[in-house]
């Protein structure tokens, strides 16, 4: 009889917090993704260091997400806006560029030596793209070969194409814009140094994650003929 009397005034409760023919809440679909502007023709693309940056973050003892980035590295695209999923990509990484805000004394050094990077030993980091599949207008899941601490693995990143022209008398060449985002676990390639032992979070975290934001500079800009006739 009791846990009919709680049943009967929870009831009722319910039923005074919402009007009567009030519309039950429910959880809107986002709205669909609509194409961005692009002009850029197809073509080779280089990075634009200027308007890039490459951030890797890392979950350090649970409280927060180490923030690290690489300052020297580069990239090449073809690019195909026609048929996106011909596109191809390679980047190049020095792992001695790694750089963090205010690091303690020697902290760099320990990423780059043994215990991380392995620098001295592997020069290079490398990416090269296998696979574009659209997932959108503007959207792509980019899978590829990451080659890292003398390890390849493949490594998905979902990305946003941000758009793009075909250059102005202020910037006389095509540009693009990307961002990307994924993630990988540092022991796939063969680092292990610091990790938390299982189901504890006393380390440094396995995860890695990836965070892009990049311009690429293309093909030379040719002004439309002027409309103006001569005399």
């Amino acid at each position: 009889m009791r846990r009919l009397m709680l049943l009967a005034a929870t009831m009722t409760l319910l039923a005074c917090a919402r009007p009567e023919g009030a519309p039950s809440a429910t959880v809107r679909a986002p709205p669909p993704e609509q194409a961005v502007a692009n002009t850029a023709p197809a073509g080779d693309y280089k990075l634009d260091m200027a308007h890039t940056s490459l951030i890797v973050r890392l979950d350090h003892l649970g409280y927060s997400h180490f923030t690290a980035r690489f300052t020297k590295w580069d990239a090449s695209l073809h690019f195909d806006p026609a048929a996106p999923g011909h596109s191809q990509l390679h980047v190049a990484i020095d792992p001695r560029s790694i750089t963090s805000d205010n690091p303690p004394a020697g902290f760099i050094d320990i990423m780059r030596g043994p215990q991380f990077l392995d620098a001295g030993k592997y020069p290079e980091i490398s990416f090269q793209s296998t696979q574009v599949l659209l997932t959108g207008p503007n959207s792509a899941r980019l899978t590829g070969e990451l080659t890292l601490h003398g390890l390849t693995k493949p490594v998905t990143l979902s990305v946003r194409f941000n758009g793009g022209y075909g250059g102005m008398s202020l910037d006389p060449h095509a540009r693009i814009g990307f961002s990307a985002h994924g993630s990988f676990k540092r022991s796939d390639f063969a680092m292990g140094y610091g990790l938390p032992p299982p189901g504890a979070t006393m380390g440094v975290g396995d995860e890695v994650e990836i965070i892009l934001e990049c311009e690429m500079s293309g093909p030379a800009w040719t002004p439309a003929p002027s409309a103006t006739k001569p005399p």
